[in-house]
């Protein structure tokens, strides 16, 4: 599952709902949300709270809110309230601090829990399930990093999930936005400190497939259109999105793909050769290729003029090589997650701010 987070500091807008419906759209089917934030006015709190349950219920969109006994006594509300408030049926619970393992298992028999995968140990596990705890209704989710250089380490983290999937429990983890970030610190909220400034597609891949982690959300309140178009290509499709500057129009027209042999410095694209038909490629802008760009061999390469590459690492100019575009500096990341045959599909570096 891929998820997102909607906070309550602030008025939920219009803006905010098309916002949800935007992820939505684009794969993204889990909320988080939280309770637990002592300098917000509880029954401005609890007034967006009810707003965004119904949105989520409107957009089917999975929420879960963290929350602890004491911040549930800020909204004037108890334990008893979880269990029988029509306002939480239905709804993920992150227990904070101060719940028993009594009442977590208690809990776990009505709705889904999430524990602190941080935390968690095997006493607490084993004290579950002597409280008849409904594991197929218990998560382990890791928490958010706002200060920097307290994130947690990668290793780490991977050997606890891999732990936690040996409980039985599915495991989640955040990764920082690409657009607004949440304050007071603004740096970011992921969960392992590798991530703070990393494009959240790569970031996503990574906890999904190198880290044991089942569902990634997006720690931060804002993700970008051109993080929501690449993640949701990118999982939907097959497709790298990857936006470009060049003056070589046909580049957007189609799709492409990598060969199914993977280069050590460039990727190359299968259609380049096939397709230049009886055309000549004159020798013209032969200068240095550094990260992300885009060339085209010319006539000066005999049997390879028309093959398109794009550079993984720096390269000296070759006078057979022409330059013919740029891969924007934010999504040349992106490249190190070209497999086999990979789609790729090139868009203009500036159209989704120029639809915001």
């Amino acid at each position: 599952m891929l998820g997102f987070s909607v906070y309550l500091a602030e008025e939920l807008t219009d803006n905010q709902y098309q916002y949800l419906a935007s992820m939505q759209n684009h794969g993204f089917t889990g909320v988080f949300t939280s309770l637990h934030i002592p300098e917000d006015d509880p029954k401005l709190v609890m007034t967006r709270f009810q707003r965004l349950v119904q949105w989520c219920k409107t957009l089917n969109l999975e929420l879960t809110c963290d929350l602890s006994l004491q911040g549930l006594g800020r909204l004037h509300l108890s334990y008893d309230d979880l269990l029988s408030a029509t306002v939480f049926k239905n709804i993920g619970l992150r227990i904070d601090d101060g719940f028993s393992l009594r009442q977590i298992a208690q809990l776990s028999q009505q709705t889904k829990v999430m524990l602190n995968a941080s935390t968690i140990t095997v006493d607490e596990l084993v004290q579950l399930r002597q409280f008849q705890a409904d594991f197929s209704n218990l998560e382990a989710w890791h928490n958010y990093y706002p200060r920097p250089e307290t994130g947690l380490s990668a290793i780490w983290l991977s050997e606890k999930n891999e732990w936690l999937q040996q409980q039985g429990l599915r495991t989640m983890a955040f990764v920082a936005g690409d657009a607004g970030k949440r304050g007071p610190i603004y740096t970011g909220l992921p969960t392992l400190e590798c991530d703070r400034q990393r494009h959240p597609l790569i970031a996503i891949v990574d906890l999904l497939k190198k880290w044991h982690t089942d569902n990634v959300y997006i720690g931060d309140p804002e993700l970008s259109v051109l993080g929501q178009q690449q993640i949701s290509a990118y999982f939907e499709q097959r497709a790298l999105v990857l936006p470009i500057t060049t003056t070589h129009h046909f580049l957007y027209r189609q799709d492409w793909h990598s060969r199914p042999d993977i280069a050590a410095q460039v990727v190359r694209l299968i259609e380049g050769r096939v397709q230049l038909g009886t055309r000549v490629i004159h020798s013209n802008n032969t200068v240095e290729r550094c990260l992300g760009t885009i060339t085209q061999d010319n006539e000066r390469y005999g049997r390879y003029m028309g093959e398109l590459q794009i550079c993984r690492t720096n390269l000296t100019a070759d006078q057979r090589v022409n330059v013919i575009g740029h891969v924007a500096a934010h999504s040349q990341t992106l490249l190190a997650l070209v497999r086999p045959k990979q789609t790729i599909r090139f868009i203009k570096e500036n159209i989704h701010e120029e639809e915001q």
